[in-house]
């Protein structure tokens, strides 16, 4: 039986909807990915992220192979229920699969992306199997 809760929220024609995970204490937008229903219940249900991953076609436990899970503190959806905000607290302090701290790590400035965070750990070294 569906909560009622999850069916105020505004899924896409995929079943789908955006969640962005953002530092509980800094504020600092992490990533971006998306949830089905079942992950957003997994994520209330474990208190860490659980995402939809549309490259794997499953459930993706954020840090099932990394380490660097996410502890949801709060989860935020905006005035039209289309989006979501897990505020987080990133473990081991990598967000993104590249390494680096944020996923949000490229910046556009004059007519050229220039990457500007740092790589904090390499992604072999991160990754089983990699």
């Amino acid at each position: 039986m569906t909560e009622a809760w999850i069916e105020e929220v505004r899924w896409d024609a995929q079943g789908l909807i955006g969640a962005i995970a953002q530092d509980h204490a800094s504020a600092e937008v992490l990533m971006l990915a998306w949830m089905n229903r079942e992950a957003l219940s997994r994520t209330i249900e474990l208190g860490e992220a659980v995402y939809w991953s549309r490259t794997r076609g499953r459930l993706w436990h954020k840090g099932e192979q990394s380490g660097h899970i996410q502890k949801v503190r709060e989860i935020w959806a905006d005035c039209d229920r289309d989006t979501l905000l897990l505020r987080v607290e990133q473990m081991g302090g990598i967000a993104c699969h590249t390494g680096r701290r944020s996923c949000f790590s490229t910046r556009y400035e004059q007519t050229r992306w220039h990457t500007v965070e740092a790589v904090l750990r390499d992604p072999r070294h991160i990754y089983r199997g990699s």
